[in-house]
C-alpha cells in the first residue's frame, strides 16, 4: 500500500500500478503453495500450418528461419466477470489519512486482477454499476481490451458526481441473466444497500449460483471504521453518503449498538454466501492487496 501513500490515485497511471501489485506478488509467490501456479512458458514445438499464428516465437524464427509455436502449461478458457460497486458508500474516505478509498482499493484491484487473467490467457469483462448498471464489457482476453478496461475504471475514478444510491440486486440479477456462459463472477462491493431489499440482494447473489457460475464477492470496508467503529469519543456529524442525511453525535453514544447491528448483517451475509457456497473474503482496504489476489488463485485452481 506505500505505493499510494503521497498520490491521487485518480493522477496516477492505473494499468502501470496493476502491474506493480501483480509483480510484487509473484515474487513473493515461492513462499506460497502457488509457486509455478500462473501460465508458464513449457517449450517450442514446430508450427503446423493453418493454425493460429499468435504463439509464433519470431525471435526464434530470425535465427533459425523455421517456424516454431509457443507451448504454454495451464492453458485455459477461464472465462470471468468483474462486478464494481460504484455507490457513493464505496467512495468514502473515513479520515483525511486514508490513503485509498472503498472505490480506489476496488479499482486497483480489479485493475490487477485483469492483468493476471491477461497474463494466463484467460477472458475477463467488467461491470460498473450504481443504482443501474453503467458499463458492462463481454469477456475477451487481448491486450487492447485489457487497456480499454482500465481506461474505464481510470474515467469512474475520476467522475466526482454526488449522492449515487446503490440498488445492488437489481444489477446482480441483470448480470446473472446477461452471462450466458459459465464464468467465474468477481464482485466488489461493501453490500451496503437499503435495508427493505436486503432479502433480494440475497436471492440475486443467489441467481448467479443458479446461474451455474462460480462467484468471489469481496466485502471491501475499513473494517477499523465501519465493522469496528474506531472513533475517537468527541463530537462527530456523520453523513449518509447516498441521502445526505447527518447527524451529529459522540460515537460512544451509538458504538455498542452499532456494532451489534453491522456484525448481525454481516454475519448473515456470510451465512448466505456459505449457503450458496459463494466464497466471502473479507477486503479490509488497510491490509493490500494479497488476499484479492490469493482468494482468486485458489478458486482459479479448483476450477481447472
Amino acid at each position: 500500500m506505500e505505493l499510494f501513500e503521497k498520490y491521487n490515485l485518480r493522477e496516477l497511471n492505473l494499468e502501470l500500478l496493476a502491474r506493480q501489485v501483480v509483480e510484487g506478488f509473484i515474487i513473493g509467490l515461492h513462499r506460497s503453495p502457488f509457486h509455478g501456479f500462473s501460465v508458464e512458458f513449457a517449450e517450442h514445438r514446430l508450427y503446423n500450418q493453418g493454425e493460429s499464428t499468435k504463439n509464433i516465437d519470431w525471435k526464434v524464427y530470425a535465427r533459425t528461419n523455421k517456424l516454431f509455436s509457443k507451448k504454454y502449461e495451464e492453458e485455459t478458457n477461464l472465462r470471468c466477470q468483474i462486478v464494481l460497486d460504484d455507490s457513493s458508500s464505496m467512495r468514502l474516505r473515513a479520515d483525511k489519512d486514508d490513503r485509498l478509498s472503498k472505490l480506489e482499493f476496488s479499482a486497483l484491484a480489479a485493475a490487477s486482477l485483469m492483468h493476471l487473467l491477461q497474463k494466463q490467457r484467460d477472458a475477463f469483462g467488467l461491470t460498473v454499476f450504481g443504482e443501474e448498471i453503467e458499463t458492462h464489457t463481454k469477456a475477451k482476453s487481448s491486450n487492447q481490451h485489457l487497456k480499454l478496461l482500465t481506461m474505464y475504471l481510470q474515467k469512474m475514478l475520476r467522475d466526482t458526481r454526488a449522492r449515487r444510491q446503490t440498488n445492488a440486486a437489481q444489477a446482480l440479477h441483470k448480470i446473472a441473466d446477461t452471462i450466458h456462459k459459465r464464468s467465474l463472477v468477481i464482485i466488489f462491493s461493501d453490500m451496503f444497500d437499503d435495508p427493505s431489499r436486503q432479502a433480494d440482494l440475497f436471492s440475486a447473489l443467489q441467481h448467479l449460483k443458479y446461474a451455474k457460475h462460480e462467484v468471489i464477492l469481496f466485502h471491501v470496508v475499513n473494517k477499523a471504521k465501519e465493522l469496528d467503529f474506531n472513533y475517537e469519543n468527541r463530537p462527530y456529524e456523520f453523513e449518509d453518503l447516498e441521502t445526505g442525511e447527518r447527524i451529529k453525535l459522540q460515537p460512544n453514544q451509538i458504538k455498542e449498538s452499532y456494532i451489534r447491528q453491522v456484525s448481525a448483517y454481516t454475519e448473515e451475509l456470510k451465512l448466505k454466501c456459505l449457503q450458496y457456497k459463494i466464497d466471502f473474503v473479507e477486503a479490509d482496504i488497510n491490509r493490500g492487496f494479497k488476499d484479492v489476489l490469493q482468494a482468486y488463485l485458489i478458486k482459479r485452481k479448483k476450477m481447472t
